[in-house]
């Protein structure tokens, strides 16, 4: 053993089954960052009032949040492939709890992005290792299916906080969804220490920045890692765009209530849990290329319809069948492309979860940014970026199947 390379040995790990309390637990854990973003939405202007600042001022509440988000997974996942996932992700809750008790007592603006810096720190950590932990565990359609299971908690986080939010403002004040988010981090980190002990038993890989800056170029620089999560990248740039851009879409376009927007949001789980099954099902029949490109011609068809949508019937029931279409691919693409990104690389999965994170949430930030600047027609500019995502995340992934 040198200096540098810890090494754990134990005997060739068989291949495990996925367990209810197993993909809960791990569920929790992918959750944690969408959760602490989107329970505040509704509540904005609410907390605008509250510390005396402008409503575009509180808003950066969530860009800070999301900034140390992304780039603190790229932190996190090589401290785990060097000293194991147990510790960081207790850290990880402990430092979440810390930064929603902030939050919740914060009496200025400063005070509170304080706060959420402090909560992302805390999230990105328990995001980030979720993937790596499913990786340790599980390999091949184990994998897949995990991820797939993840991937529908993941998007009941986003489609039923805002309503969960709105109903803690409305009756205890916006400070009571940093108290819940508190609660959900003591909970989650009590239900990892009963369900999982320490999954990472392979070698562990060198902490030093010239260690970890070649983990992460080889990564990218290796087409079995990079196609796939590209890809994945771009269709989850899509779907939180299709987010970010539907208030503007429902309430200010079409006249829309906010709780009627944010049963939509809801509603969106559904159709995401249905793609997150057949997702199971398409790739043991099919395999994961076929299943993957199957998934990206409809996300690819529901951004054009999108976009087609914006042109000739800005109306809410077309709008509703291209959004549905588009979430059906995402639903599909996203499981099986984040485990066809991980599968190859055991040695070092936490570093590869930390860069599959970083570029699903730079890709989301783009996104964001395009569907608010393009044009002042919000469906038009989702449409727009729908179908320029969707595309090129189609002739991306036709690159692997050349190399193959």
């Amino acid at each position: 053993m040198t200096d540098h390379i810890a090494t754990i040995h134990a005997s060739p790990r068989p291949e495990a089954s996925v367990t209810v309390a197993q993909i809960a637990v791990l569920a929790m854990l992918a959750a944690s960052g969408t959760l602490a973003t989107n329970i505040l939405l509704p509540s904005l202007p609410q907390m605008a009032a509250s510390l005396a600042v402008t409503s575009a001022a509180v808003t950066s509440a969530i860009t800070v949040f999301l900034a140390v988000f992304a780039f603190g997974q790229l932190v996190v996942g090589p401290i785990s492939d060097r000293y194991g996932r147990r510790w960081p992700v207790l850290i990880g809750f402990a430092v979440f709890f810390a930064g929603s008790v902030w939050c919740a007592l914060a009496s200025d603006l400063p005070s509170l992005l304080f706060g959420r810096v402090i909560q992302a720190a805390g999230a990105c950590a328990t995001s980030v290792l979720s993937r790596a932990i499913a990786r340790d565990l599980f390999s091949g359609a184990a994998l897949a299916r995990a991820m797939a299971l993840i991937m529908i908690a993941m998007a009941a986080a986003p489609g039923f906080s805002p309503l969960l939010g709105g109903a803690l403002d409305h009756y205890f004040g916006w400070r009571s969804e940093f108290v819940l988010l508190a609660a959900f981090a003591a909970f989650g980190a009590l239900a990892y220490a009963t369900v999982f002990g320490e999954t990472h038993l392979a070698t562990r890989t060198p902490l030093d920045p010239l260690a970890i800056a070649r983990n992460y170029v080889g990564l990218i620089a290796d087409r079995r890692f990079v196609v796939p999560a590209a890809t994945v990248s771009l269709i989850m740039g899509g779907l939180f765009s299709t987010f970010a851009a539907a208030p503007r879409v429902m309430i200010e376009a079409m006249g829309f209530t906010p709780i009627q927007l944010g049963l939509l949001f809801a509603g969106t789980v559904l159709i995401v849990f249905a793609s997150g099954m057949l997702a199971t099902r398409l790739a043991p029949r099919y395999g994961l290329d076929r299943s993957i490109r199957g998934g990206l011609f409809a996300a690819a068809a529901g951004g054009i319809a999108m976009l087609l949508v914006s042109l000739y019937s800005s109306t809410f029931l077309p709008y509703l069948a291209a959004m549905s279409l588009f979430l059906l691919g995402m639903g599909i693409v996203n499981p099986l492309g984040t485990a066809q990104a991980l599968s190859p690389f055991g040695d070092r999965a936490g570093a590869a979860s930390a860069l599959v994170g970083f570029s699903q949430m730079m890709a989301a930030a783009i996104g964001v940014w395009l569907s608010a600047t393009i044009s002042p027609d919000a469906l038009f500019a989702l449409g727009v970026v729908l179908t320029l995502f969707s595309l090129v995340a189609v002739g991306l992934y036709a690159l692997r199947s050349r190399a193959r």
